[in-house]
């Protein structure tokens, strides 16, 4: 039995020749190999025991488990090494990471040294600015020493050859000097409290402001309980009835409320208006007689606030730009004129004669705009003064006349001149400024005038424009209240107290000079169509010229003092609001329009005009006449032949005007 065993195991060499035995008998014979290897499988299967069939399928099993095993570790070694991998490439992004905040810390701290250099050489500089200034003024004050030394030792050298005289002169000019430095300080104190006062004003009108604004935010947060339920469903129609009309009966009062409260504004200002004339009246009317320099100052002293009071006052009343400016500038006259007698009689001076007859005629002005005001106030129904208030009706049409009765008497009057805006307004259409850029212009249009102070006194407000009111003062101590628009930045209008006692410029020099004034504000083309002479100042109207026709919706008014040979008065209202393109198409001719003239006229002078005429424009022919002894200015419409308006040229002490 062992030796048939041992027979049928054969070793891997004995297989191996086995195998080739049978390829080569295949390959001798023609039979596949395939085929051949199979047939000798079979037979030597079919010679193999059972027990050699098992264990080979034993070998095959592990040999199949051996493979599981390898593939399995395969897998966890691929595992292994994916995660592996992915525990790397988290490492590599947290250090990416980290070296991403490293370098932003350091970008960081590189910025905040550069931040810190700058800062370094900022302060380095600002301290060598600081040096540079402290050592300039050291070097100032160095040199004010030395003046000063210099000067007192002049002024030693003079005192000992000074005489009797001239010492008792020095005393009495320096004595005058301290006296107008301490007015000049008292004046000070007055425009500070004048301050104080208006602040104080301007706060308590804010803080009522500021109440009302809360009380009416609280009103309107005000709600009505509303109904819940099956109930609101029920009368929900008659609840939102109801709501309706609470809110409209509340809204109502709201509204009566704001109208009463504005219309008690007004009351108050014109009450307080007239109160403040009657205080201006008794000071002018006293200062009419004073003899003693010590009751003019206070007078003088008192006439200054009143005006501050009655220029805060006209501010505030509903009336329109020509009428504020013709009170305000009256306003403004008396206040800058008793500024210049103040400074002079703390000087030690004494008001001359010119000088009193100027205080008796503000006197006059100022007492006939009392009586009247008082009169409107004393007589005039609720109706009208709430109609006023709105800014109509008989009382404004009053206050307008008061206004022009408070114009300067050598001003006179001329053609249009106090015609508004007809059409276009070209105001408008320009950019707004602010109020410090009013003025620096202000500066700019008065640069000849050597300005040295320049004060922000407030806004005026028509239908027209806006405008920013300053007061200057000149190198002189004389006072210019001049009137910037709000938008364009614009010189409306200027007006200034000069004393002009002497006659060294006559009409035409006059009228150099305000074509040269007229030039620098960037006017130019411009016709003299109404000069007149009186008082010592040149009154002169311009009208600028479209194709030979004088335009005179854009008029000019200009006062010239004849003897310093200076601008003192300006109204371009007229030419700043209606200046553009204008239509001057006419179908007459002279001789045609001349002809229609009344029966007795003789024409000595004819121009083409185009006149405002009911708000519209109209071309039409101008015609100086007579009509015997009497002068007249006809217009006649130079495409209907009609009469458009009728002037009649009128003489007096204070120069020509038209009615």
């Amino acid at each position: 039995m062992e030796k048939q065993i041992g027979k049928n195991v054969s070793s891997g060499a004995k297989k191996v020749e086995r195998v080739e035995k049978v390829t080569q008998e295949s390959v001798d014979s023609g039979v596949p190999v395939q085929e051949t290897a199979k047939t000798k499988k079979r037979a030597t299967m079919s010679k193999t025991s059972p027990k050699k069939t098992a264990q080979k399928r034993a070998v095959k099993k592990e040999e199949k488990a051996a493979e599981g095993r390898v593939a399995e570790a395969k897998k966890r070694a691929e595992k292994k090494q994916e995660k592996a991998e992915k525990k790397a490439g988290l490492k590599r992004a947290k250090l990416e990471k980290k070296a991403a905040l490293k370098e932003k810390k350091l970008e960081k701290k590189r910025a905040l040294a550069e931040k810190k250099l700058q800062k370094k050489e900022m302060l380095a500089k600002k301290k060598a600015e600081r040096i540079e200034k402290r050592q300039s003024r050291k070097a100032q004050l160095k040199e004010r020493r030395i003046e000063r030394k210099a000067e007192k030792a002049a002024r030693r050298e003079l005192l000992k050859n000074e005489t009797k005289a001239e010492r008792q002169k020095r005393i009495e000019r320096e004595k005058r000097e301290r006296i107008a430095l301490k007015a000049k300080k008292q004046e000070a104190r007055i425009k500070a409290r004048e301050d104080k006062l208006k602040a104080r004003e301007a706060a308590r009108s804010r803080k009522a402001d500021d109440k009302k604004h809360r009380r009416e935010q609280k009103t309107e947060r005000r709600r009505t309980p509303g109904f819940g339920g099956w109930l609101a469903a029920v009368i929900s129609l008659g609840t939102a009835c109801l709501v309706l009309a609470t809110v409209i009966t509340a809204g109502a009062f709201r509204m009566n409320d704001m109208a009463a409260e504005a219309e008690s504004g007004y009351r108050s200002t014109l009450y307080e208006m007239v109160s403040t004339c009657e205080d201006l009246d008794d000071s002018l009317g006293k200062l009419r007689l004073s003899g003693g320099a010590n009751e003019q100052r206070k007078l003088l002293t008192d006439i200054l606030v009143d005006t501050a009071l009655l220029e805060a006052s006209v501010e505030k009343l509903p009336v329109d730009q020509a009428t504020g400016t013709d009170i305000s500038s009256f306003i403004n006259r008396t206040g800058s004129f008793a500024r210049t007698m103040l400074a002079k009689v703390a000087a030690g001076g004494q008001l001359t004669e010119e000088e009193r007859a100027r205080v008796k005629s503000l006197y006059e002005i100022n007492d006939g705009l009392y009586q009247e005001l008082n009169t409107l106030i004393t007589e005039m129904s609720a109706n009208e003064l709430r109609d006023f208030f709105a800014g109509g009706g008989s009382m404004a049409e009053s206050f307008t006349k008061l206004a022009k009765s408070t114009r300067p008497a050598e001003i006179a009057d001329a053609p249009f001149a106090k015609e508004g805006n007809i059409g276009e307004n070209r105001i408008a259409t320009l950019e707004e400024i602010s109020s410090s850029e009013a003025e620096a212009r202000a500066e700019e249009y008065f640069a000849a005038y050597h300005v040295s102070d320049i004060r922000y006194t407030g806004e005026t407000v028509t239908p027209d424009f806006s405008c920013y009111d300053f007061m200057l003062t000149d190198e002189n101590g004389g006072e210019i209240f001049a009137q910037i628009t709000k938008k364009g930045g614009e010189l409306i209008f200027f007006d200034t107290y000069e004393e002009c006692s002497d006659k060294n410029f006559d009409l035409d020099e006059c009228d150099a000079l305000a074509r040269e004034f007229l030039s620098g504000l960037g006017i130019g083309n411009v016709e003299a169509v109404w000069l007149s002479d009186a008082g010592m100042v040149a009154n002169l109207t311009y009208t600028t010229v479209e194709d030979g026709v004088r335009i005179y919706p854009e008029v000019l008014r200009v006062r010239v003092c004849e003897e310093k040979g200076r601008v003192v008065g300006l109204d371009a209202r007229g030419y700043l609001l209606n200046s553009k393109d204008h239509n001057t198409a006419h179908r007459l001719s002279r001789q045609e329009a001349e002809g229609k003239l009344g029966d007795g006229l003789k024409v000595y002078s004819a121009n083409l005009a185009l006149i405002p005429s009911d708000g519209n424009e109209v071309v039409a022919y101008e015609f100086g006449c007579t009509y015997g002894e009497e002068e007249y200015i006809v217009y006649v419409d130079a495409n209907t032949g009609e009469e458009v308006e009728i002037f009649r040229v009128m003489e007096s002490a204070k120069g020509s005007y038209l009615r």
